[in-house]
């Protein structure tokens, strides 16, 4: 599983209204791609797996998930449709300890 030591960024910091990213997901984006790591994707059905590390107990475990399979998408050039199968799991952490453990592989059901 790769790690990425980075908070994550929740879907209110992510947009204005209904269209237009924040300057925060701007900045996101192009800190997360440049820390994801180089990997070779397999074809076809993909299976996700992913742990949030987040420093407050309260945070919802969907929340990062939009803007990471969006960056995730864009920095491995896939359609995020390939994914049939998604693993979420969130982490309580101390604060500056935020972090995103991702997993992607062939899913096969």
């Amino acid at each position: 599983m790769h790690e990425i030591k980075i908070k994550h960024l929740s879907v209110n910091e992510a947009w204005k209204g209904r269209r237009f990213k924040t300057t925060a997901y701007h900045q996101y984006d192009m800190y997360l791609s440049y820390l994801l790591p180089f990997i070779l994707l397999p074809e076809g059905k993909l299976k996700l797996s992913v742990v949030f590390g987040v420093s407050s107990a309260g945070s919802d475990i969907d929340n990062p998930l939009k803007p990471f399979l969006d960056i995730l998408s864009k920095k491995y050039k896939f359609n995020d449709n390939r994914i049939y199968e998604l693993n979420i799991k969130k982490e309580v952490v101390k604060k500056r300890e935020e972090f995103i453990k991702f997993k992607i592989e062939s899913y096969d059901y």
